[in-house]
């Protein structure tokens, strides 16, 4: 694993996180991104180091520089730092956080109804597994 890396975790079951996961991986092209399944070892590891509750677990959550983000800040910080014009998404943390969570938590509650699972999680291409934390 790379010294700089960010951590992606996601639900492994969801649809809408599997298409999440493929587009920052299609869009990060330094692979600066690592990811973990909430489902995993390293997931529920990770998760524990941090404090994330069960509340939480409707949320990408992204690790960076030992520090923890959830929802929208997740999201905001991962637009960062993929490729062109992805970072601007930034400014979108002008908005107020109340109203930027409001809206990701909407989605998240819905995700499994509007996008369906899957019964097993996402199973990396060999081209990318390297960047999925399993144990």
């Amino acid at each position: 694993m790379q010294a700089q890396s960010q951590i992606i975790i996601f639900d492994g079951i969801c649809n809408l996180c599997h298409g999440a996961v493929n587009f920052v991986i299609n869009h990060d092209s330094g692979e600066g991104f690592m990811f973990a399944s909430l489902q995993s070892k390293a997931g529920k590891r990770y998760l524990s180091k941090y404090g994330v509750t069960e509340v939480a677990l409707n949320s990408v959550i992204l690790i960076k520089d030992d520090s923890c983000y959830l929802r929208s800040d997740a999201a905001i910080e991962i637009a960062k730092s993929l490729d062109a014009p992805w970072p601007l998404l930034r400014f979108s943390r002008f908005l107020p956080k109340i109203v930027r969570d409001g809206l990701y938590n909407a989605v998240a509650k819905q995700r499994y109804r509007l996008f369906g699972t899957r019964a097993i999680c996402l199973l990396p291409t060999a081209a990318v597994k390297s960047r999925f934390i399993e144990d």
